[in-house]
């Protein structure tokens, strides 16, 4: 059976992932595909202790922190990824290790140092990396969500991560700006993946 598809969402916090990977995903199934959609943090007991950092980063050290991340990770990769993989199926990650060197490199850890941390990772086929300012990203999640900024959230914060997402270069990474419609969005997502749909034959 022909190895499955990894894609990965990626991008600052308000940048619309949570909305475009379920509309790509209800597309690729319409095209007979078998799709996984998931997400990091996970549910699992390192994702629930990463999500009790969002009101107070504080209570960890960026080592215990990140060291949560990789744990969340790899017990993500083992139960949902590898398995869904090797099923021949598309995997959709709403966040994957590309988050991770972004936001704790932000924070201060070298984010080439975690990139090398994650060599157990499987590489994704395509990182979609959803591009907007800091500001428009704030404004997004003040507004449209009606919702109060998490301390992963603030701008001096967002701005850090922004500029480190935008110093990577691994050949996976297909940068889309954010800031248009919902539909021109998905558009250029969809011409970004058609690549890999060729490679990938027809239906799972």
């Amino acid at each position: 059976m022909k190895r499955g598809v990894l894609i990965a969402f990626e991008g600052i916090d308000g940048t619309g992932k949570s909305t475009q990977l379920p509309l790509l995903a209800a597309y690729l199934r319409s095209l007979g595909h078998t799709v996984v959609e998931t997400r990091e943090p996970t549910e699992g007991e390192y994702g629930r202790r990463i999500r009790a950092l969002y009101t107070d980063r504080g209570q960890v050290s960026l080592e215990e922190e990140l060291e949560l991340f990789i744990q969340d990770r790899k017990e993500h990769i083992q139960n949902c990824i590898e398995p869904a993989l090797q099923a021949g199926q598309i995997v959709l990650t709403d966040r994957y290790y590309f988050s991770t060197a972004a936001y704790q490199g932000a924070a201060g850890l070298d984010a080439q140092a975690i990139f090398r941390r994650h060599a157990f990772a499987p590489e994704p086929d395509r990182v979609l990396l959803l591009t907007q300012t800091p500001a428009e990203s704030v404004q997004r999640i003040q507004g449209r969500r009606g919702e109060e900024l998490n301390d992963f959230e603030q701008l001096d914060q967002l701005e850090k991560v922004a500029n480190l997402f935008a110093s990577f270069s691994q050949d996976c990474i297909v940068r889309i700006p954010a800031a248009k419609s919902i539909e021109q969005v998905q558009m250029e997502i969809r011409e970004a993946i058609s690549p890999l749909l060729a490679e990938h034959g027809g239906a799972c």
